[in-house]
């Protein structure tokens, strides 16, 4: 099951980044979860810089950015092998 972390303090940018990851992992057909990460503590410990920042299983893929749909698609299939 995958892990999908999205962070940020709960902008626009954030709820879109979080829209994409959900449809993402749901065209994937993989199991995993969307968590939300709005604590700053929890968010620079993850050295999000600037947000919204994406980790997936741990490993931070994207910040400062809303990414591609296509891209977030891509690195779910790529970490759930």
């Amino acid at each position: 099951m995958l892990t999908i972390k999205v962070f940020g303090p709960g902008c626009a940018n954030c709820r879109k980044l979080e829209e994409i990851s959900t449809k993402a992992l749901a065209e994937a057909g993989v199991e995993g979860e969307v968590i939300k990460v709005t604590d700053v503590q929890q968010i620079v410990a993850a050295d999000v810089l600037k947000t919204p920042g994406l980790s997936i299983n741990g490993k931070l893929v994207s910040t400062g950015r809303i990414p591609a749909p296509s891209s977030v698609l891509q690195w779910i299939r790529e970490a759930a092998g």
